[in-house]
C-alpha cells in the first residue's frame, strides 16, 4: 500500500471561508462544525481500497477517533473496513488536509493467466527446425481390433503372445512407407499402441498427450462403445486431430454409416458429409484399407506442419518403464533434439548415461532423432511413466537435480501421510470398525503398476477399506514378504514371478501371494477378498410349526406336548415357543417321535411327540416354531 503526505504548494490558496490557525477563533470553529475545516496542511494520496487503520496512520491520528468521526458522519466501520473515496475525503478535511486518490494503471491490477508454452525452446530458430514424423496414437474399445491392425501395420502378432489376447502394456513401434504422392520418398510414422481397456484410461491420457494425431478404432458391427468415448475425450483434452478407421467392414453385422451417424452426434463429421474428421473403412483381417488409413495419417500430418529441431540435446517423454535382469529400462519418445549413446539423462528423480538404445526389432541405435521411440538402458532406477526427460550439461548437474528431485519426492510423501489420532487407534480397536484388507502390489512395468493401483482405489466401500502397502516394479522378493508379514498384507503379482527366498519366506511368515497375467481377474479376486471380510448376515429361515393339543408328564420328570404340525416340517433343531404370538422361549427339540419311534421329521398334517431341551411349561394352543440360521455372504 502506497500512501504519502504532500506539503502545500506556497502559492496554493487557502478554501474559502477557512479561518487561518494563527487566528484565535479557528480551533473553536472547527470543532463547531466539520464543514468550516481548518487551514489547508497537506494533500494525502492513496491508493484503494482505503482502509481505515492506514488513513488514521497518514493522518497522525487514533484509530478510534476516525471511526467516532465516522459515526458522526452516519458510517460504521471498523479499523480494518475500507471507505468510499467521499467519506475519505470529508475525514481529511476535517484535520486540514486534501485527500487525492492515486488512480491505477489500466490493466495494471489484471491477473492474466498463464499462456500456454510452445513446444519450443528460445534458442531453437526457424531455420533450425526440419520436417519430423508424425506421433500416432491408436485408441478405441476392447476388442475392436486395434491390437490386429497394428500387427498389420508393423507385420508382427503380438495378440498371439499376449495373455487373454489383450494388449498388456503401452508399446511404440515406428515404420517406413512410401509417399503416397511421392512413391520414392519414403516417409516415417512412430505408432503408440495404448491398451484398451478403462483400467488403463491414465496410460492413455498419457499416450494421447505426447501424440500428434489420434486414429479412432470402432468396430463397424459394435458401434461406438463406453470407452470409444472415453478415448474421444482424452484425444479432445489433448487437441489432437482425430482419424477415425472404421474396422471389420468385412463383417455380415458391418454398419459403418451408424457409426459415423453416432460419432456424428458426438461432434466428430465426417469428411463426406461436410466435416472435418477423417473416416476410412478398414478390414485388419482381410487387410483391405489399411494403406489408404496410413496415406491418411501422411496427409494430415503434412497439414499439421510437423516440425523440430533435431541439432540439439533431446528432451521427450517416457512412454514405459520397467525393470529387466541387466537393471532399470524406459521406452522414451524423442520429441526433440538428438538422444545419442553416452549422453547423460536426466528422467525425473533418476539419471544414468545412456548406454543402450535399442529399437522395436532388437537393434542397438547409436542415436536417435524427433519422433522416435527407443528402449533406454542405463539410469539408476525405474522412471514413472510419462515423465519428461532431458539432457543436462554434464554429469554433475544431472547428479545434483536428479537427488534435489528425490528429496522433494520424499518430503512430500512424507507430508501426505494420514495422521494418527486416539481417534483412529479407537476405531481400530473397535472390533465392529471397518475392516481393511491390505495389499502389496508387484507388476513387471510401471504402467502395469499405476494401473492396478488406480483400478483398486476405485473400490469403493463403506463396510471395507483397501490400503496398499506398498507398490513397485519387479519381482516378488524376501523384503516384500517380509513386509507383508508385518502389515498383515498380501501380495499381488502381475506379469512378474517369485523369488525363491520370497517362497521359503512367504511359508515361514505364512504369507499369500497370488500372480495373476489378466488385470480383471486380479481385481475381481479383490473384490471378492474385501467381500470375504465382511461378517456374514445371519437369516433366520422359518421350517414350519406344530401347535401344541395336548400336554403330558413323564416319569422321568419334565413334559413333552403333543402336537399337531400345521404348516411346513418339524425337524430336529432349533425352535421357538410361541404363546398368543408372544415368544416365551427359544431352544432346542431334542426329542420328535411319531408315535413310539424317532424320526427326524414331521410333515404338516401329521401329529407327534416334541420335547424341548430346558422347557416343559406348555400350554394347549401354543406354537412349537422350527427354524434353520442362514449364512448369508456380504458383498460390497
Amino acid at each position: 500500500m502506497q500512501a504519502k503526505v504532500k506539503q502545500p504548494h506556497q502559492n496554493q490558496r487557502m478554501p474559502m471561508g477557512a479561518p487561518s490557525r494563527m487566528g484565535g477563533g479557528g480551533k473553536h470553529e472547527a470543532g463547531k462544525s466539520a464543514a468550516a475545516a481548518p487551514a489547508l496542511v497537506g494533500i494525502i494520496t492513496m491508493k484503494p481500497p482505503i482502509v481505515v487503520r492506514l488513513l488514521a496512520d497518514l493522518l497522525k491520528r487514533k484509530p478510534f477517533e476516525l471511526i467516532r468521526d465516522l459515526m458522526e458522519l452516519g458510517v460504521f466501520a471498523n479499523v480494518n473496513q475500507a471507505i468510499e473515496e467521499p467519506t475519505a475525503q470529508r475525514l481529511c478535511a476535517k484535520y486540514g488536509f486534501r485527500f487525492e486518490l492515486e488512480r491505477r494503471k489500466s490493466g495494471g491490477g489484471l491477473v492474466h493467466g498463464p499462456i500456454k508454452p510452445k513446444d519450443l525452446d528460445p534458442d531453437d530458430k526457424p531455420e533450425e527446425l526440419k520436417p519430423r514424423a508424425p506421433v500416432v496414437t491408436i485408441m478405441g474399445h476392447v476388442d475392436h481390433g486395434k491390437t490386429t491392425l497394428l500387427d498389420v501395420i508393423r507385420k508382427a502378432n503380438v495378440a498371439a503372445s499376449e495373455a487373454g489376447g489383450i494388449t498388456q502394456h503401452i508399446g511404440a513401434y515406428t515404420i517406413s512407407i512410401p509417399h503416397p504422392e511421392r512413391p520414392k520418398d519414403l516417409q516415417q510414422i512412430t505408432f503408440l499402441d495404448t491398451p484398451g481397456h478403462a483400467a488403463f484410461s491414465a496410460m492413455r491420457a498419457r499416450g494421447a498427450h505426447v501424440t500428434d494425431i489420434v486414429v479412432l478404432v470402432v468396430a463397424a458391427n459394435d458401434g461406438v462403445m463406453p470407452q470409444t468415448e472415453e478415448a474421444i475425450s482424452h484425444a479432445r483434452a489433448a487437441k489432437v486431430p482425430i482419424i477415425v478407421a472404421v474396422n471389420k467392414c468385412d463383417h455380415p453385422a458391418a454398419n459403418s454409416m451408424a457409426v459415423r451417424q453416432r460419432l456424428q452426434a458426438l461432434g466428430l463429421a465426417p469428411e463426406e458429409w461436410g466435416g472435418s474428421t477423417i473416416f476410412q473403412d478398414v478390414s485388419a483381417l482381410q487387410k483391405k484399407g489399411i494403406d489408404k488409413l496410413l496415406e491418411m495419417i501422411l496427409l494430415q500430418a503434412e497439414m499439421m506442419e510437423l516440425k523440430a529441431n533435431p541439432n540439439r540435446p533431446a528432451k521427450g517423454n517416457v512412454i514405459e518403464s520397467g525393470l529387466a535382469p541387466g537393471g532399470p529400462t524406459a521406452t522414451v519418445l524423442v520429441r526433440k533434439g538428438t538422444l545419442k549413446v553416452g549422453d547423460v539423462v536426466l528422467c525425473g528423480p533418476f539419471w544414468g548415461k545412456a548406454r543402450a538404445l535399442i529399437n522395436e526389432e532388437g537393434k542397438r541405435l547409436q542415436s536417435v532423432g524427433p519422433s522416435v521411440a527407443v528402449k533406454l538402458l542405463g539410469l539408476n532406477g525405474v522412471p514413472v511413466a510419462g515423465v519428461e526427460f532431458s539432457v543436462p550439461e554434464d554429469e554433475k548437474s544431472a547428479r545434483d537435480m536428479a537427488e534435489k528431485r528425490a528429496e522433494e519426492l520424499r518430503t512430500s510423501s512424507v507430508e501426505d501421510r494420514p495422521k494418527t489420532s486416539l481417534e483412529d487407534l479407537l476405531d481400530k480397536l473397535n472390533p465392529d470398525g471397518a475392516k481393511i484388507l491390505k495389499v502389496v502390489v508387484k507388476a513387471d512395468t510401471q504402467g502395469s503398476v499405476e494401473a492396478i493401483t488406480e483400478e483398486l482405489k476405485k473400490i469403493d466401500s463403506d463396510k471395507v477399506s483397501l490400503e496398499i502397502a506398498h507398490y513397485a516394479v519387479g519381482i516378488i522378493s524376501e523384503s516384500d514378504v517380509n513386509l507383508a508379514a508385518a502389515s498383515k498384507a498380501v501380495i499381488l503379482g502381475f506379469h512378474t514371478r517369485i523369488d525363491a527366498e520370497a517362497v521359503d519366506a512367504a511359508k515361514r511368515h505364512g504369507v499369500q501371494i497370488k500372480l495373476y497375467s489378466i488385470i480383471y481377474e486380479l481385481i475381481d479376486e479383490v473384490r471378492l477378498a474385501m467381500a470375504g471380510l465382511l461378517d456374514p448376515i445371519i437369516k433366520e429361515v422359518s421350517l414350519g410349526s406344530a401347535e401344541v393339543k395336548q400336554v403330558f408328564n413323564l416319569s422321568k420328570g419334565g413334559n413333552a406336548a403333543g402336537c399337531m404340525v400345521v404348516n411346513g416340517r418339524v425337524i430336529k433343531g432349533r425352535c421357538r415357543i410361541l404363546r398368543r404370538k408372544d415368544r416365551i422361549y427359544e431352544g432346542v427339540i431334542t426329542t420328535l417321535r411319531r408315535f413310539q419311534d424317532e424320526v427326524p421329521e414331521v410333515r404338516s398334517g401329521l401329529e407327534c411327540g416334541i420335547r424341548v431341551d430346558g422347557f416343559g411349561d406348555f400350554q394347549i394352543g401354543d406354537l412349537v416354531e422350527c427354524y434353520q440360521a442362514e449364512k448369508i455372504a456380504q458383498k460390497l
